[in-house]
């Protein structure tokens, strides 16, 4: 038998003709994965060159954000997407939110609070929250830089700033990476945030009471200048004491726990003399180094024999007793004793007799009265 001019009878003939299919086979195997090869070759550089339009469209993308000017602007859920490298980083949680690190190019941050249903939030609180910020402008409150409502994302692009005042005080992680905050920090801190307050309070049209001001919401800028953050929970103008004073108005309490005034408690109508409130349990905060919450006691409720003693004959070891003990007596005592008096004021439980925000930063600058190294309002550059 023949089969391709070779004798099968003849066992050279098969050998020849085995080597001759096994070198076209071979030659087809060969062409075959020298064919993947060069798809492979292609596609690789095809994935290559999209990665490099990717950088580049992302590296333009960031350049038009942060140069689209100072003005307050809407961004599109893939600018923030983008900017946040798809929500990678969180750096902070707020009461209806997370908030996450945005990098704008040029080496510039941002922070984009990302307000979650889930959480609480809700399209009312984050249109709230927009329309405050657009109001304000204020050396010592965060900065709206832009917003995007998109696909049921409810997003704001905030400015950046690195640290809060609790991580600071009350983390080791804060502690061991910017030390103990002196005396006079603390009163820095305390003027600013003070600041902050009377400008909400006497110089935006209407009124604004921020409802949450507490340790976590102070972001520090350095030891000396801090801006006021979180206005999820601010509520423009006050209420009014309705006819049956007994009788409480229907909308929720809102703010932090050992932040919150007994008489916003009991009768659910919020003033800016809520804000002072809290706003004393945050200079006992500075002043003792301690939470705002002490076991089951809010921290007036903890220093209040010790504050109740300051004009007392052992007002001196009271001082001592309320005075932060990483300070090490480092502190003018003088200012110390002026510092719990304005405390004393903001937190008395008659609310109509706490002093109004403008007069707290009267008497904090008058701390500092016979002090060369009065600080000066901070000035965003």
């Amino acid at each position: 038998m023949w089969l391709f001019g070779f004798s099968t009878t003849n066992p050279r003939g098969l050998w020849m003709l085995g080597a001759i299919v096994m070198v076209v086979a071979v030659t087809m195997v060969l062409r075959w994965v020298g064919e993947y090869m060069e798809k492979q070759a292609v596609r690789r550089e095809h994935l290559a060159e999209m990665e490099r339009q990717h950088r580049y469209r992302k590296k333009k993308a960031m350049m038009r954000m942060w140069s689209s000017g100072g003005g307050v602007r809407t961004y599109s859920l893939d600018e923030l997407k983008l900017a946040t490298r798809d929500f990678r980083i969180r750096i902070g949680v707020g009461a209806t939110s997370y908030v996450y690190l945005a990098e704008l190019g040029d080496g510039k941050f941002g922070a984009v609070k990302r307000v979650m249903d889930d959480r609480g939030g809700s399209r009312k609180i984050f249109l709230d929250e927009v329309s405050v910020l657009l109001r304000i402008s204020h050396p010592n409150l965060v900065a709206l830089l832009g917003f995007c409502f998109e696909k049921g994302e409810q997003l704001l692009l905030l400015e950046y700033v690195n640290k809060s005042l609790f991580d600071r005080m009350h983390t080791a992680a804060g502690q061991s990476a910017g030390g103990i905050l002196s005396w006079s920090n603390r009163v820095n801190i305390a003027l600013d945030i003070a600041r902050a307050l009377d400008y909400l309070h006497s110089q935006a049209d209407p009124p604004i009471i921020h409802r949450d001001v507490k340790s976590s919401n102070v972001l520090l800028i350095d030891n000396d200048h801090a801006k006021l953050a979180d206005f999820g929970l601010c509520k423009l103008g006050c209420d009014m004491q309705p006819p049956d004073h007994r009788r409480r108005p229907s909308t929720p309490i809102k703010g932090s726990v050992g932040y919150v005034d007994a008489n916003y408690l009991n009768t659910g109508l919020v003033s800016p003399k809520s804000d002072v409130y809290s706003f004393g349990v945050l200079l006992l905060e500075l002043i003792t180094g301690l939470k705002a919450v002490q076991g089951s006691f809010t921290l007036p409720e903890w220093t209040a024999d010790a504050r109740g003693a300051l004009n007392a004959d052992d007002g001196g070891e009271a001082l001592r007793k309320l005075l932060d003990p990483s300070l090490k007596g480092s502190a003018d005592w003088e200012q110390v004793r002026a510092m719990v008096h304005v405390a004393n004021l903001a937190l008395l439980e008659n609310y109509e007799a706490r002093p109004e925000m403008c007069h707290v930063v009267d008497m904090i600058v008058s701390v500092f009265e016979h002090d060369e190294s009065m600080p000066q309002p901070y000035k965003h550059v």
